[in-house]
């Protein structure tokens, strides 16, 4: 029987957010037992962004698609995950090219030091995450490569001049990239993988459960 890793962050009112971002608020606005609520009912609010989720072209492309628009064929089907040394600052081409990938990957998880920070539950935002430079980014478009996934908030540095970049590359490539993963309780290896993204219209990006199906 297949065995389901969910790689998802559970969302929490103190999860870490990027600088700035509202932190997820859940507010039990109905509950049973209650001046006779028959149910519970919890009113959300959280920014696109929160968690584990996706980032659709709009989020840096003035006319890009909305996460509605997305290809679900890209996210749904086989994908690679591969893990990069903990003195790894930056994922760049050179760190990519030493990792051996087979060519015709078209999804691409790269797990760092990032993801044994989950396991603490941190609350505060750590601005030295490891993520991907600008020619990295690069390299994953020349490749073929249609999704790729991170395992910290963004799937680029906290830099100024490296931010707004990488994001662009991947994003007019079609590129989709998926941020906020855990994949400290994952091996590297081939897994199918499944991430949905909740359905929001002329939206920049959307949370999403994200599993990997070992076979």
């Amino acid at each position: 029987m297949p065995k389901i890793h969910d790689i998802t962050l559970a969302m929490t009112p103190r999860m870490p957010v990027w600088p700035g971002g509202p932190k997820p608020v859940m507010d039990r606005v109905m509950s049973i037992g209650q001046d006779g609520a028959p149910c519970n009912v919890t009113q959300l609010n959280f920014g696109a962004h929160t968690g584990t989720h996706l980032d659709a072209p709009l989020h840096f492309i003035k006319d890009g698609n909305g996460v509605e628009k997305l290809d679900l064929d890209v996210l749904v089907g086989p994908a690679l995950l591969v893990e990069v040394g903990d003195d790894v600052d930056m994922v760049t081409r050179e760190t990519l090219e030493e990792l051996d990938i087979p060519a015709g990957t078209e999804r691409l998880l790269i797990r760092s030091r990032n993801s044994l920070a989950w396991a603490s539950n941190p609350e505060d935002f750590d601005e030295t995450f490891v993520a991907i430079s600008p020619c990295g980014a690069r390299w994953l478009v020349e490749q073929g490569i249609k999704l790729v996934g991170v395992d910290y908030l963004s799937v680029a540095p906290f830099r100024d001049d490296y931010s707004i970049e990488t994001h662009v590359i991947l994003l007019e490539a079609g590129v989709i990239p998926v941020e906020g993963l855990n994949l400290a309780e994952v091996d590297p290896g081939q897994y199918q993988l499944a991430c949905l993204p909740i359905k929001i219209e002329g939206c920049d990006g959307a949370p999403c459960r994200t599993v990997l199906i070992e076979e």
